[in-house]
């Protein structure tokens, strides 16, 4: 038995389960060191931490055998969301099994009369979110005076959704001798304070080295224009092709607009945002767990605490605001030793931002272009060939049909139509220019019939990697112009300076009044130029290119 220094029951279960070893979090949980202590664990979701809190909690519940019958809850693990509080549950359900624990859950969308009547049948552990877990014990139904143990798991994104009140009222309620084990993957000053009010003496355990948190996770960096922000999601679905994806979006509207956009594109995806109900989230999450869905669109908020193994990518599609929100997103791969890929794409105006980023979070990224059609083309059949290698299964009935197709066929129109069949579900990757060049690798020429056009910058320029072949749908874009309208596109180092027609320069100058969009979005600003020369651009400005 390789558990021979845990209790008897929950070794048992180990065993059971095929754990031949405990990962990092739950040996250091279950160490003799952290016996009878509170505990203050940061440790990365995937690492195996409900088993780890689950050892850790039995000292207080099994030092004697549990009775069958309490009248009032011996631990309670308070959890973010009513997804993680029901894995949570599941996971204590058959780790005390053994030990004859009864665990019930407590969380919102849930009917609260059969809570409360399973709380007055008794329960040994109490597992539930803080919202419903506060309306119990304000309404008399839920008894802490005999709690041994409170969990707190994933502290941080509890404070983060603004539970802080439902928290300090709860553990307020508890006996003051009960233990606290707080494990929160990011330590963030809140989280010190409230550590600091509810626990003694805590012993610390850390199990996120300089690298640990992102040993299971490749990082990746795409530079994209903002035109081709949407092919470039594409592009990053289709050269990864993950069993499972989540994309990160920073609004409700933003999940609304992509999932629609990759729905119409032929990609099985789901999204989840805080406007939906709880039958729509169990719906779209069931998606994701059966294979009916492999891309799941979401909010920060909205993805918090849900828990599937098969994610091996994510993609920021919206940068996150900082560092905890960046491990929280990208924690959703790389799970408890599986591997994964996290993908920034990063508008050209946004380049510095993400490389602080990165540095503050210790994390080595590769700076990529997004995928190109030849490049997914290419992987493609890497994959198939990769398929075809694995000898298949196969009973009487199927090899006497393969050797029909042997005699009506020949190899090579065999391997075609086979090769048609398996790419019949791919959606097509996007085209999306590449960042710096022309398409015919000329250099533009001015463009005539632009006397009496007026000149304009935009906030961009070699620096930022500016090209006229993505500047030029922005600038129409946001301008309410169409190309037609737009002449020379001349790069200097940090801006860059554009002609628009004289008969669209009044409609330009409106749009831009209007808009914000621009600004809001990318950091993008573009306003008239200083006096300009027609033939040589701005003054005291050396033109980089031009656009025909």
């Amino acid at each position: 038995m390789p558990h021979q220094q845990l209790n008897s029951a929950l070794a048992a279960a180990l065993d059971a389960r095929g754990y031949d070893a405990l990962t990092e979090v739950q040996q250091a949980a279950s160490d003799p060191a952290a016996a009878g202590r509170d505990l203050i664990v940061s440790a990365r979701t995937g690492s195996g931490k409900t088993v780890a809190f689950g050892l850790a909690m039995a000292t207080d519940l099994l030092a004697e055998p549990l009775p069958a019958f309490v009248q009032a809850p011996l631990a309670l693990v308070i959890a973010p969301t009513r997804e993680l509080a029901l894995q949570v549950r599941s996971e204590l359900d058959w780790l005390y099994k053994e030990a004859g624990a009864r665990v019930i859950s407590c969380v919102g969308g849930m009917d609260p009369m059969k809570e409360r009547r399973a709380l007055q049948a008794g329960a040994h552990i109490v597992v539930g979110t803080p919202g419903r877990l506060r309306d119990h014990l304000e309404r008399g139904a839920l008894d802490l005076s005999s709690l041994r143990v409170a969990v707190l798991d994933e502290a941080d994104e509890m404070l983060d959704m603004g539970f802080r009140e439902e928290l300090e009222e709860i553990l307020d309620a508890t006996p003051e001798t009960r233990r606290t084990l707080l494990f929160s993957a990011t330590m963030p000053r809140p989280i010190v304070a409230l550590a600091k009010r509810y626990t003694r003496d805590a012993h610390r355990i850390e199990t996120l080295g300089e690298r640990a948190g992102h040993a299971d996770i490749a990082y990746q960096a795409v530079t994209v224009a903002p035109a081709d922000l949407e092919h470039a999601v594409v592009n990053v679905l289709r050269f990864h092709e993950a069993e499972t994806a989540i994309l990160f979006c920073a609004t409700r509207e933003a999940v609304r607009r992509l999932h629609a956009t990759l729905s119409e594109r032929g990609f099985k995806a789901v999204s989840l945002s805080g406007e939906m109900s709880q039958s729509e989230r169990n719906h779209a999450l069931q998606a994701l767990r059966d294979g009916r869905a492999r891309v799941c669109v979401a909010t920060d908020v909205a993805a918090r605490g849900i828990d599937l193994p098969s994610v091996s990518l994510v993609i920021h599609v919206e940068l996150p605001r900082d560092v905890e929100a960046l491990q929280h997103r990208s924690g959703r791969t790389g799970r408890a030793g599986r591997k994964g890929t996290a993908v920034l794409l990063v508008p050209f105006r946004a380049r510095r931002k993400v490389d602080a980023l990165l540095r503050q979070a210790k994390i080595q990224a590769e700076w990529l272009q997004p995928p190109s059609a030849d490049d997914i083309r290419a992987r493609d059949r890497d994959r198939l060939f990769a398929a075809l290698a694995v000898p298949p299964e196969a009973d009487d009935d199927d090899r006497e049909f393969a050797r029909q197709l042997a005699e009506a066929l020949t190899p090579e129109a065999m391997a075609l139509a086979l090769a048609q069949a398996l790419k019949t579900d791919l959606p097509a990757a996007e085209d999306i220019l590449p960042q710096g060049e022309r398409q015919d690798g000329a250099k533009p020429a001015p463009r005539e019939g632009f006397e009496g056009s007026r000149w304009f910058r935009i906030n961009a320029g070699r620096r930022h990697n500016a090209d006229p072949r993505w500047l030029l749908p922005v600038i129409c874009r946001y301008g309410h112009l169409t190309r037609g309208d737009v002449g020379a596109i001349r790069i200097a180092a940090n801006d860059s300076y554009f002609q628009v027609h004289e008969r669209s320069t009044g409609t330009f100058l409106e749009a831009l009044r209007r808009t914000r969009q621009a600004r809001e979005e990318y950091g993008i600003v573009m306003e008239p130029a200083p006096p300009m020369d027609q033939n040589a651009g701005p003054r005291e400005r050396r033109p980089a290119h031009g656009r025909g």
